[in-house]
């Protein structure tokens, strides 16, 4: 999304300091990555801090006091000194659309041409959206063309997030797309594996407070994307209703397990299997929906892929081989890290080590 200041100018190095910020409906997280002469990427900061319920409902801030405190919070928390930011938009306020343009054209050339094309897509008038493009390359068997990437989103939700970062004292200068920032957080990891990962089908399912966002992905291309409505809420809110407790109580006692004795077979196991449940179904549309008949990995990420015995269940339930995300391998620790509590909280930090990888970007 177009910012109104120069991002390269801000950057001016491309190692300059910059912390990834994904902002939810649960909370705050923040990671801020380093890489050495080597390029081993080392982990030096990250935190959580939580949000009161309502300061953010569907990817939207309706409550801009609360969120820039929480980033106060949150900054001071990881102890980090960095002031430049990545924030990420939810999909659902982000039109993307592919389109092909003539290769050979001017920046000035490409820009006209965008908006031209984007009157077709975006159902808004321009000038209340912030508008975007990626050139991503030559189009295959038509070397005069080139495919583009455009992006536009209603100019309040960028200027939204610009704001709590600016009151918290962080300026902005990358706003990416949070399924995005997660993709390129996968794609390192898989990178990691045998081969590169290469034409290996990957299932990544973030399990959000409200939404879970699947995407399945194939050597880096999306293959297919959607949303549903589920997400860890809705154990909290059987703990609330079962047990007599407060929304902050649940949720914490959710975390920790210091529950009835019934909990686990009342509560816990019938959440686990409407969440296979809602992984199987996923699974299945995709399949119903292209021509794609496997998925060799499911990756399951956000704060409830944590939740124990989601994984097993998950596994038996589609018979694909699970794994909870840790985005974080392969990396190096910094000595302000805790690794033990990073164990747990590692699946809820995806987004946000995304969003830290664009220190990176060439």
């Amino acid at each position: 999304m177009p910012l109104p200041f120069d991002i390269a100018s801000l950057l001016g190095k491309r190692n300059a300091p910059l912390i990834g910020l994904d902002i939810s409906a649960s909370g705050v997280k923040l990671v801020e990555l380093s890489k050495d002469a080597s390029d081993t990427i080392t982990l030096e900061r990250c935190a959580i801090e939580t949000l009161p319920r309502g300061a953010v409902v569907d990817g939207n801030i309706e409550n801009i006091d609360q969120v820039t405190e929480a980033i106060r919070r949150v900054c001071k928390k990881s102890g980090t000194r960095a002031r430049l930011a990545a924030l990420g938009l939810p999909p659902a306020a982000v039109i993307t659309k592919k389109i092909i343009l003539p290769a050979g054209l001017s920046e000035e050339e490409l820009e006209i041409q965008v908006e031209t094309e984007a009157n077709q897509y975006i159902p808004f008038a321009l000038d209340e959206v912030s508008l975007d493009f990626d050139v991503i390359g030559a189009v295959p068997n038509s070397p005069e063309d080139v495919e583009v990437l455009l992006a536009a989103s209603r100019k309040e939700k960028v200027e939204d997030r610009v704001a709590v970062g600016e009151g918290a004292g962080l300026k902005a200068v990358v706003m990416d797309i949070d399924s995005y920032a997660a993709r390129a957080a996968i794609e390192r990891l898989n990178a990691l594996t045998p081969e590169g990962g290469q034409n290996r089908i990957i299932a990544l399912f973030q399990i959000g407070a409200q939404i879970t966002h699947v995407s399945i992905l194939l050597n880096g291309q999306v293959l297919y994307e959607r949303e549903q409505p589920f997400g860890g809420n809705q154990l909290t809110q059987e703990i609330v209703r079962t047990y007599g407790l407060s929304q902050d109580e649940a949720e914490t006692k959710k975390k920790t397990g210091d529950l009835p004795e019934d909990y686990e077979t009342s509560l816990l196991e019938p959440f686990l299997e409407n969440a296979a449940l809602e992984v199987t179904r996923a699974i299945q549309f995709f399949f119903t929906s292209t021509p794609y008949t496997r998925v060799d990995q499911i990756f399951l990420a956000g704060g409830c892929a944590a939740i124990p015995g989601l994984v097993e269940t998950v596994a038996a339930r589609t018979e694909v081989n699970t794994s909870v995300v840790s985005p974080f391998k392969g990396m190096q620790l910094g000595a302000g890290v805790r690794e033990k509590q990073l164990r747990t909280d590692a699946p809820a930090y995806l987004v946000a080590c995304g969003l830290a990888l664009r220190r990176f970007d060439k």
